[in-house]
């Protein structure tokens, strides 16, 4: 099969290479899903770029998510599940072999089915991004009836984050960083816009809700984030937290025990098994229903994979980012 492959760590050109390596054969429990797109992620960019998680493999083929046809089955998995379109995620957590590639072999729960309305480029977004946002949304008793300042809304994660907030009967808040970004939020669902880079988010987010504060945050980096986060809550809000731009960051904590903050930190590749089985059944229901689409910024094919990773990268393409197999 071809593959996209890197052995050491570093700029994508540099370190990114293909390569025809031998089918895989799936295992006790697993599939093997026949790829016909793969999504990348800022984790699977930042995976690439330090010595980090992967570093324990000699070898690695990125990204978690992806999408195409079940081929092939190992032992203990239905062979009914063979021709079925589905969508993958985790891929490439804890083992070498992600989606960019021709074929991937994951567990059968990391492969559920796609929705018949949705194509293999939109089920390559649906991982990481569409998990994450149902998470922060949903968790902690979720967000009907209350108000939500989601960051980065015109990210893939925001993105989704809105229009599962909304659904749910939220108003929604966005941070932006530009009228086109603005734009994409809006389109998405959001209520308001904000201009991180012209206006103070708190301050706005007091006026837009009377003064009261919105009761969740859906933060994509709490490192830049944390002083704004906190001055935006009401007390008895909740930050729901999935990534920082620094390993370490400054809380203000007399601004949040005096107003009673909740602060919760996850990362979807370790969600439960029952969260990932609801997780899954939440975002094909929406996808079904036409409730949750995908923004598909660029699309480039594996012998560009490099291109792809440094669109990610550089904060140029405004949404998802797919690599094309078939």
């Amino acid at each position: 099969m071809r593959a996209a492959i890197y052995s050491s760590f570093g700029p994508a050109a540099e370190v990114l290479s293909l390569a025809v390596l031998p089918d895989p054969v799936p295992g006790p429990g697993e599939v093997r899903v026949k790829l016909a797109a793969s999504g990348v992620n800022p984790s699977d960019v930042k995976a690439r770029a330090v010595a980090s998680r992967n570093s324990v493999y000699a070898r690695v083929i990125p990204h978690s998510d992806g999408a195409g046809i079940i081929d092939a089955v190992g032992p203990n998995v239905d062979p009914a599940r063979i021709g079925a379109r589905v969508w993958v995620f985790n891929a490439q957590w804890q083992r070498a072999d992600g989606t960019a590639a021709d074929y991937v072999c994951v567990p059968a729960e990391l492969a559920p089915a796609l929705p018949s309305n949705a194509d293999f480029d939109t089920g390559a977004c649906l991982g990481i991004p569409a998990l994450t946002a149902w998470r922060a949304v949903t968790m902690n008793g979720g967000v009907a009836q209350r108000r939500v300042l989601v960051t980065g809304g015109a990210g893939a994660v925001g993105h989704a984050a809105i229009q599962i907030a909304k659904y749910e009967g939220a108003t929604v808040y966005a941070t932006v960083s530009s009228p086109e970004k603005a734009a994409i939020a809006k389109e998405a669902g959001a209520d308001a816009t904000i201009d991180y880079r012209r206006e103070d988010v708190a301050a706005r987010i007091r006026e837009l809700t009377g003064g009261e504060g919105v009761d969740r945050v859906i933060d994509m980096d709490i490192a830049a984030n944390a002083a704004a986060t906190v001055a935006s809550l009401k007390p008895g809000g909740l930050a729901a937290i999935y990534g920082s731009g620094k390993a370490e960051f400054q809380l203000p904590f007399m601004p949040a025990i005096a107003k009673n903050l909740t602060f919760a930190c996850f990362i979807m590749y370790e969600l439960s098994p029952a969260q990932r089985r609801d997780g899954c059944a939440y975002v094909n229901s929406r996808v079904a229903m036409g409730h949750l689409k995908t923004r598909i910024a660029k699309r480039f094919a594996l012998a560009d994979i490099a291109r792809a990773h440094e669109a990610v990268e550089s904060g140029q393409a405004v949404g998802n980012v797919v690599v094309t197999l078939a």
